[in-house]
């Protein structure tokens, strides 16, 4: 049986840390050859950190990503590896080295640009045309880039066709809920139908709006797995392969024997490169490893926001953050997110009370912080909101209360939270979800006040999936019952209720999701079953309340289209569908 070792890197980079990121590459490698194997691949832009945007159009900061990769080189003695750059030396390319023994061997460029959804690659990056196979330790190997392995009639053709055994294609893939099942069925139908081992190594980790959540995986030449990585965590997932799997399945199914070889075009000839020649070695035990953990839907968006706060925080350099805690839903699951993200000794919740907060809502955040053992500091708004009103009664005299006296309590806990932020180098973490996002149910200058929105792409329905799946994941229910069951209110006058304002969220999400994420138009979505006025009202407040988001703080995307990478809309926009 031919052996083949393979080391996939699933790495955790941050986006400009070249000397970071080149020092975390060099320790894998030296973990991949303690390992003897033949080949460790990092995922895409692992050097730069994907995705590195404008600093693209900076030329010092090429310059020194290509001095990266080539420290990188160095470092291969014994062993080859494949590592994601950008390469700039004639043009901008997204690019992967190959190198193996200390020598750069190739550069291959990533050939289809990905330039839809948070995806801008045309801005950047030339595409390259060449689908070269490297012959290492006497096995043909492909190496092709995320965007690439997705096209039927692709490099990945090309490179069967030019004797490849196994294709690597290393990968900046982010995270939307149920995109892993998608991608999967996506890759073993590639390498079943291209009779080849198929191996994929993503980044892990956050980065402003987007996750990466791993989940590197290798597939066979029937399309079965042979190996899997953890979600949402860094590791080096290493595997021995049965290269000979790959004849016998040829020979078993001689369709690909049948098929007539050919170039798609602009794809460029096939190019075959000696690496190493075989070399029988005997091989150590690789380490035991138990299968990953399999997140339902809902744990695996609980692990993406809790990827996405870390990383965020931690990698803008902040070690604590505060949140302020109303007693409801939203703020109560976006404190138990972080305390997850970032231990509860470094979360602090604020409860600002004001003429209009319910006992057991001020109640409901003590016992939230309690369970959770986060910090709790009390400051009541009473005092400032009186001499607001008093400041402006003069010019409101007359006129009947409506929001902007409503407004004024978010207001005043906006700017006590951020003077506590600048005060103590805490960051705030904002509490909106993507349902009071999506129309205009927040205050500007108030609780969109902060530096990152956990949840601003979670739908309220979703919330309260998050908060049960939480609170029956181990460690006694956190967030309090009474929390789970009040309905919901921003108690900013008496006995306000969200549903005085809006649809019932069962229905107001359902719309969303038509309008924002499917794009479906006013007519199909009442011819959907739901009442024409209630379209009408849930379309005008999503179309008037683009400026509104365009000033909210990033945050966490767990859904197909998020507002502002996915979903990019004019602030002045006279359009209207109905």
């Amino acid at each position: 049986m031919r052996t083949f070792r393979l080391a996939l890197a699933q790495i955790n980079p941050a986006v400009g840390d070249l000397e970071g990121n080149t020092a975390k590459i060099l320790r894998y490698v030296e973990r991949a050859r303690a390992l003897r194997a033949d080949v460790v691949a990092f995922p895409e832009l692992a050097v730069t950190g994907y995705p590195p945007e404008d600093l693209l159009l900076k030329p010092q900061f090429l310059e020194e990503n290509m001095r990266k990769m080539r420290e990188v080189v160095r470092a291969s003695s014994g062993i080859s590896v494949v590592v994601g750059f950008v390469d700039a030396a004639k043009d901008v390319y997204n690019a992967a080295a190959v190198a193996h023994d200390g020598r750069l061997v190739d550069v291959y460029h990533k050939i289809y640009l990905p330039n839809y959804g948070v995806f801008d690659e045309e801005r950047y990056f030339k595409a390259g045309s060449g689908c070269p196979v490297y012959v290492v330790n006497g096995v043909y190997v492909g190496v092709n880039i995320c965007e690439d392995i997705w096209y039927a009639a692709g490099p990945a053709v090309v490179q069967r066709d030019s004797g490849a055994e196994l294709i690597v294609n290393i990968n900046g893939s982010p995270f939307h809920a149920g995109k892993r099942a998608h991608r999967e069925k996506m890759l073993a139908t590639r390498a079943a139908d291209n009779g080849v081992y198929v191996a994929y190594v993503n980044l892990v980790g956050g980065q402003d709006e987007l996750v990466f959540d791993g989940g590197s995986v290798v597939f066979g030449p029937a399309g079965e797995a042979a190996a899997r990585g953890a979600q949402f965590q860094e590791e080096l997932i290493t595997v021995d392969l049965d290269v000979d799997a790959v004849q016998r399945s040829r020979l078993s199914g001689p369709r690909l024997r049948r098929e007539k070889p050919g170039v798609p075009d602009g794809l460029g000839p096939p190019r075959v490169l000696p690496v190493s020649a075989h070399t029988p070695r005997p091989l150590p035990d690789l380490p035991p490893r138990r299968p990953p953990a399999r997140y339902g839907a809902a744990g695996e968006v609980y692990q993406a926001l809790v990827t996405g706060t870390r990383d965020y925080v931690r990698k803008c350099g902040f070690a604590k953050v505060v949140v302020a805690l109303s007693g409801g839903i939203d703020s109560s699951l976006v404190a138990t997110i972080a305390a997850d993200a970032l231990g509860p000794e470094n979360v602090v919740g604020v409860s600002m009370p004001s003429r209009y907060s319910s006992e057991g809502s001020v109640d409901d955040a003590k016992d939230l912080a309690g369970n959770l053992g986060i910090r709790l500091i009390s400051l009541p708004i009473e005092a400032q909101f009186t001499a607001f009103l008093d400041a402006l009664a003069p010019h409101f005299d007359g006129m009947e209360p409506n929001e902007a006296e409503e407004n004024l309590q978010s207001r005043i806990r906006g700017n006590l939270v951020m003077a506590l932020s600048n005060k103590m180098d805490w960051m705030v973490l904002t509490t909106g979800n993507k349902s009071e996002m999506a129309v205009g149910y927040a205050t500007i200058y108030g609780d969109m006040a902060g530096g990152y929105g956990v949840i601003k792409d979670v739908p309220k329905t979703m919330v309260y999936e998050l908060a049960e799946h939480r609170n029956a994941a181990g460690g006694g229910p956190l967030i309090p019952q009474a929390v789970m069951e009040k309905p919901p209110s921003a108690e900013l006058r008496p006995d306000q209720k969200d549903q005085d304002s809006l649809p019932p969220y069962e229905v107001l999400d359902r719309i969303l999701k038509a309008y924002v994420e499917e794009d479906r138009s006013f007519d199909g979505i009442v011819a959907s079953g739901f009442e024409e006025d209630v379209v009408k009202l849930v379309v005008d407040l999503v179309d008037r309340s683009e400026h509104k988001r365009r000033q909210s703080p990033p945050g966490v995307k767990i859904t197909p289209r998020s507002f502002g990478r996915d979903r990019r809309m004019p602030i002045v926009n006279r359009h209207r569908p109905f």
